[in-house]
């Protein structure tokens, strides 16, 4: 039998989730990439990234292309959330829901679902993979 994480694992690792989310959408860059290990995984289909530099790369081009971040009018809506917690680590399942033109007439323009590891650190839960798959 496996060691079941404690309630507020769950809700850490939840609120974790969450704010990964709000910081994509609005938040300093710096403050998102600490929410990730510094050997993490960001796995989406056609931009893989390794490590927090080549996170915040990916992070800083998606805003530069007006994608994401601040005025780009975009949100991150998670859903549907999952956590198995097992000692120091975890494992999430999330459905999100990606909107543009939300000060307008809101669209959804992508939706998946995060499959996700996070490990308990020093600095508390951090992001240590992220699977993105579409549809």
């Amino acid at each position: 039998m496996r060691e079941s994480g404690t309630v507020a694992d769950e809700l850490a690792v939840r609120t974790l989730i969450a704010r990964i989310a709000q910081l994509a959408d609005d938040g300093d860059l710096a403050d998102y990439v600490a929410c990730f290990t510094e050997d993490a995984r960001w796995d989406m289909p056609g931009a893989p990234r390794r490590g927090r530099a080549e996170i915040m790369a990916g992070a800083v081009e998606r805003r530069a292309a007006g994608g994401t971040g601040p005025g780009s009018n975009s949100r991150h809506v998670i859903t549907t959330v999952a956590v198995d917690v097992s000692g120091d680590t975890a494992h999430a399942s999330a459905y999100w829901l990606f909107y543009t033109a939300t000060t307008e007439a809101p669209q959804l323009s992508l939706m998946g679902r995060y499959d996700d590891t996070y490990v308990r650190s020093a600095d508390g839960w951090q992001l240590d993979h992220r699977k993105i798959v579409f549809g």
